[in-house]
């Protein structure tokens, strides 16, 4: 097992956000290259940070992402330029805990405006079964609330060593961004925080997170829709990265290995699996776009099911399905109606 993948998220309270640093030095990262005049410098560690950074930043930023497309984030090794591009930043943005090496990084580069996306949500803990059946859908808001961004209570109930860590996966889950809910918590945070780090164009930087957060609300809206009647509510998926997402829509995510995607199921576990896919009338094993396809294959073949493709949207490349997140999203959305059997 790829034990990099299971370092802890510890959800802190509150994103730190102080004033920008003086900076005086040219920037080495990709952006900057090209002359980007008084933009704020900003490095994003992945394409869902890279994604919040460029919509809300708009034309005031210039972004630079850590991970490139095609590459498989929780393992990205960073090179002598990117830790220099990262220093060399007005703000920072990233999610700690899916990269060790992005998080060490930042902890070393002296920026001041570092924002982990983690202390904007809640995180939770998530094995491989995520069942969303208890949470409904009556109050959106309430559950909104209940894992909103009020106070530093919530966030501290889910810090590193609470007593929450469940078997192997152990500490938080960080696939906060498959949830639209989430994801607009988060976006709020981070047009905040854009907004003090570079007050002059505060105004534009609330404009553009209140139309970013309306499309996640219509995408909220769209699952929410069209996933409340299904034959099935299981779904199965090599990447346990759907556990927020199936508690979201009150669906059942079975993942065959957990979190870490490189692991390899147990006998016992695929045999679980086929007892599942027969009570519960799953149809589909999805596998992702940045991983092997391979163990979905086998499963499928020996339970007579069908695969697909679930994005984990951890980067676009020229095989994902949509430009974008909410593209990406929108096909996602098609893919678990086709599998559930959506009426």
């Amino acid at each position: 097992m790829n034990v990099r993948r299971l370092i802890p998220t510890t959800a802190v309270a509150g994103a730190v956000v102080l004033g920008l640093t003086a900076l005086s030095a040219c920037s080495t990262s990709d952006a900057a290259d090209g002359g980007n005049g008084d933009k704020l410098k900003v490095t994003a560690s992945f394409y869902p940070m890279q994604f919040l950074a460029e919509k809300i930043g708009g034309e005031h930023v210039a972004v630079t992402s850590l991970t490139k497309p095609g590459v498989e984030p929780h393992d990205l090794e960073l090179t002598p330029r990117q830790i220099g591009s990262i220093s060399e930043s007005d703000y920072v943005l990233y999610l700690k805990g899916i990269q060790p090496a992005v998080d060490d990084a930042i902890k070393q580069s002296g920026v001041k405006n570092t924002v982990d996306a983690a202390t904007l949500t809640t995180l939770e803990n998530h094995g491989a079964e995520v069942s969303g059946h208890d949470h409904g859908h009556e109050g959106e808001e309430e559950h909104a609330d209940e894992h909103g961004h009020e106070g530093e209570e919530a966030h501290e109930e889910h810090s590193e060593g609470d007593g929450h860590n469940h078997g192997e996966e152990g500490g938080a889950d960080p696939h906060i961004w498959l949830d639209p809910v989430k994801y607009a918590e988060v976006a709020k945070g981070v047009g905040k925080s854009l907004e003090k780090a570079d007050p002059d164009h505060a105004a534009d930087y609330k404009k553009n997170t209140e139309a970013l957060v309306g499309e996640l609300n219509k995408l909220n809206t769209a699952y929410e829709t069209g996933l409340k009647n299904t034959a099935t509510k299981t779904f199965i998926t090599t990447h346990s990265a759907f556990g927020y997402l199936a508690e979201r829509y009150g669906l059942t995510q079975q993942g065959i290995a957990g979190i870490d995607p490189e692991a390899e199921p147990t006998p016992a576990r695929i045999q679980e699996l086929h007892t599942v896919a027969e009570k519960e009338k799953a149809t589909t094993v999805f596998f992702e776009t940045l991983a092997s396809d391979r163990t979905a294959k086998t499963l499928a073949k020996d339970t007579g099911l069908k695969t697909d493709v679930l994005d984990p949207l951890e980067g676009i490349t020229k095989k994902s399905k949509g430009a974008d997140y909410i593209e990406v999203m929108e096909s996602n959305l098609a893919a678990l109606q086709k599998a559930l059997g959506a009426k």
